[in-house]
């Protein structure tokens, strides 16, 4: 009997072990391209690394050297974000209240997205886009449920880069996975 009930485990182990071997496969089979396992582009748009320049006239317009094609511009300096079509043209700009800690300037993807989660300053929040991490904090847009968009708790470490509900909902929509995102001064 002992000889039989080690087969049936083996048996198993080895169907278990094909199982996931393929549910992997699947999974990277699945990943936009581009995306590389990494949070940032194999072939990233050219963006200024230095603070890109801006119209004096029209401080909302999208900055040169941000990038081109389709893409979400975030601006650590100016607490802006531009949601950018194929033809580089803005189809919606809007101010953002940052959280503690800010992404390096540069190009990312979105990596991942939850529709309703808890905040790590305990804010229920939607429309979670992330697109990297920095010394461990999640870096993403959010949208608080209740619509607060107050400065965040300085002494928590904190990523989410909060929007109106409005500009949560406009985010979600456009930035998918594999979306290219592209971080300015």
């Amino acid at each position: 009997m002992a000889g039989s009930s080690s087969g049936i485990v083996a048996g198993l182990t080895v169907a278990a072990v094909a199982t996931v071997g393929f549910l992997a496969y699947q999974a990277s089979a699945s990943v936009p391209a581009g995306m590389g396992g990494t949070a940032h582009a194999s072939a990233p748009p050219a963006v200024a690394t230095s603070k890109a320049p801006r119209d004096k006239k029209n401080p909302a317009a999208l900055p040169a050297g941000s990038g081109r094609g389709e893409r979400v511009v975030y601006s650590v300096d100016d607490d802006r974000v531009w949601l950018v079509a194929k033809n580089d043209k803005v189809n919606r700009t809007f101010k953002v209240t940052p959280g503690t800690v800010d992404p390096a300037t540069g190009s990312y993807w979105v990596t991942s997205r939850s529709n309703a989660v808890t905040g790590t300053d305990g804010t229920p929040i939607q429309h979670v886009v992330r697109f990297t991490n920095t010394g461990g904090i999640a870096i993403g847009f959010s949208a608080a449920v209740s619509g607060a968009t107050q400065q965040p708790d300085a002494t928590v470490k904190s990523g989410g880069i909060r929007e109106s509900v409005e500009d949560g909902a406009a985010m979600w929509d456009f930035a998918t996975i594999g979306q290219s995102i592209v971080v300015i001064h």
